[in-house]
């Protein structure tokens, strides 16, 4: 009855495997052939109707219809996205969001120890989160009514994504209905075809005892759970967990939490206790009900300040941890990591599968890009907190020992180093044959490839941000609150632009659109070819990081640990995404997908 490999449903959906088989079909692993260019795969539920009955036939269409239904009104990071629903012959299909990844039944049965109390606190906040979703959920609640093991993802990054909406309902305080659920997770109320906010809690509680103590509930007398403390099969269970799921597990719904953010807080007190509370920050900033959610993020040990770069598939980007990260693009799998001896601010050079690097520790590294093996290091005398730029053979970038460097490549060989007054945080740029940076003393350079300078121009205060060339105009922002266009051959000033307060941020250009922020809060727009504003987007907090223009949008961070997405025309947010932490590198984009690490620890991926 299964659908084979190849098959095409509805001129778009390739069939590649099955994933699931469930009591009326199959779910399949499909291509969503709409993206010829990209492999775009979704999850493909199946549900064939061999009901002789044709009134039982129309239920079992409807249910299903109705599961479609409930999806397209959902919009949450646990939840999977609905794409398309569809009914062929006899057969109906649901095309959703495709979650990488293992059920938790799955999980006990190839493991012979129960789960430990810190990861099962972890994902029973987690599935709080998305039940109080379901729970108050506009314009009508939702119940779930089956939540197990069997209905709850865990994905690629460990976390939860509930799946299954079959039997939930749309809440009516008065309404009853027949039994639906599943045998030793359903509460007494639940068999007589009633469902409240506490079925939910009930049967997450018999998902908690069974994950702590592998005792499966459906092999057991139905609500038994008192007669099977959690602490007399696993004794590394705190007694505090065992009352929140004794509580949960109560025959009378209303001797349990009285709703679902009750036993999150719970929960949350348990996690402060014990000591996990540091980890449910991360988890409420993946599951907070937010405009989009990431493809896929992943952790460092420490803050990502810097900005990351995409080459042939792989990501790579720096930490506060010391250690540079390569992982898979598409995915957010780790590859390596290369450990310096200071934090990696800067971002990454890759060329013809060499990556360059500078640390604090003062060194400029050259990796393989592949393995993360150390090729070689040079030392300068200070952090290099800027980029790398290479050019003719020769490696330039900036110390805070003040001086702009010229490495030669193929022999680690410095060829001449410019000393200047002040620290070199800012990224050179690479013009024809000029360089030109600027400084913590104030002022910004011109130079030629033999260390010769060829102009100087002084701004009132330090200079951190990278410039810009175009049509031989060259761009860049000042901590004295001014937004700088000069000639690049004569470094006679063409326009200034006032801003707020001061920025480090490095402009960037599109046609005749010239972005940059300011520690005042703003994103900005002018014209680049006479300084006039044509928008500016308010955040919450200092705008310290670039931004990037990719496919009509400009995305940046701010401190106020939110990502946005605003059309670069017209400075309208299409979204945003909240972090745990500011934002303070540059947005870096390829194939459909955008990327920003935040101090919080994680690097982001999102569609662009």
């Amino acid at each position: 009855m299964q659908l084979t490999a190849g098959v095409i449903l509805s001129s778009r959906y390739q069939i590649q495997d099955v994933i699931g088989i469930g009591g009326m079909g199959s779910v399949y692993r499909a291509r969503d052939l709409h993206f010829p260019n990209v492999v775009k795969l979704v999850a493909v539920k199946e549900m064939i109707n061999k009901a002789p009955d044709p009134q039982v036939r129309e239920t079992i269409v409807k249910n299903f219809e109705r599961e479609a239904n409930i999806l397209v009104t959902l919009n949450h990071p646990a939840i999977p996205k609905i794409f398309d629903f569809f009914s062929h012959d006899e057969r109906s299909y649901l095309v959703i969001e495709l979650v990488n990844g293992k059920d938790l039944e799955a999980l006990l049965r190839s493991s012979i120890e129960p789960v430990k109390e810190e990861q099962a606190i972890l994902w029973a906040i987690e599935i709080c989160d998305v039940l109080e979703y379901l729970h108050t959920h506009k314009p009508e609640p939702i119940i779930f009514r089956d939540i197990k093991p069997q209905n709850l993802m865990v994905n690629q990054q460990n976390h939860i994504v509930m799946v299954d909406f079959g039997i939930a309902k749309i809440f009516t305080s008065s309404q009853k209905g027949t039994m639906i659920g599943t045998e030793g997770y359903s509460p007494p109320e639940q068999y007589r075809g009633e469902a409240t906010y506490q079925t939910d809690i009930y049967a997450l509680g018999a998902t908690l005892h069974h994950l702590l103590t592998r005792r499966d509930p459906r092999l057991e007398a139905p609500f038994s759970f008192s007669d099977r403390p959690i602490r007399k099969f696993n004794s590394n269970v705190s007694q505090d967990l065992e009352t929140i799921v004794d509580t949960c597990l109560n025959y009378k719904p209303e001797d349990r939490f009285a709703d679902i953010r009750a036993l999150r807080e719970s929960l949350t007190l348990l996690a402060r206790k014990t000591g996990v509370l540091s980890k449910v920050a991360s988890v409420e900033l993946i599951t907070k009900d937010q405009s989009v959610k990431p493809v896929w993020a992943f952790k460092c040990e420490d803050e990502i300040r810097g900005s990351a770069s995409v080459d042939s598939g792989f990501i790579y980007v720096g930490a506060y941890d010391n250690n540079l990260y390569a992982l898979d693009a598409s995915k957010g799998q780790f590859l390596w990591k290369f450990a310096a001896e200071g934090a990696i601010l800067s971002k990454p050079l890759i060329i013809n599968q060499q990556a360059f690097v500078g640390s604090e520790d003062g060194n400029a590294y050259l990796l393989q890009a592949k393995t993360g093996k150390k090729i070689w290091s040079f030392k300068s005398e200070g952090p290099i907190r800027g980029s790398l730029k290479s050019a003719e053979g020769h490696l330039f970038f900036g110390s805070d020992d003040g001086n702009l460097y010229a490495i030669e490549i193929a022999t680690v060989r410095k060829a001449w180093a410019l000393h200047t007054e002040g620290a070199i945080r800012s990224t050179p740029y690479i013009h024809n044959d000029l360089i030109l940076f600027g400084t913590e003393s104030n002022e910004f350079l011109c130079t030629d490839f033999r260390g010769q300078v060829r102009w100087r121009f002084w701004t009132k205060k330090p200079v951190t941000s990278s410039p810009i060339v175009s049509e031989g105009i060259v761009y860049f922002t000042s901590v004295d609150s001014n937004c700088y266009a000069l000639d690049v051959k004569s470094g006679w000033v063409i326009w200034k632009f006032r801003m707020s307060k001061g920025s480090v941020s490095s402009p960037a250009i599109i046609d005749h659109f010239l972005f940059a922020g300011s520690a005042d809060g703003f994103m900005y727009c002018i014209d680049k070819t006479n300084a006039k504003e044509i928008w500016r987007f308010k955040t919450d907090h200092q705008v310290s990081g670039s931004p990037l223009i990719y496919k009509e949008n400009v995305y940046f961070g701010a401190a106020d640990g939110k990502f946005y997405c605003v059309d670069y025309k017209t400075g309208r947010q299409r979204w945003q995404f909240v972090t745990g932490g500011a934002i303070t590198g540059t947005p870096v984009a390829a194939n459909d997908m955008v990327y920003i690490g935040s101090s919080d620890n994680y690097l982001y991926a999102f569609n662009a």
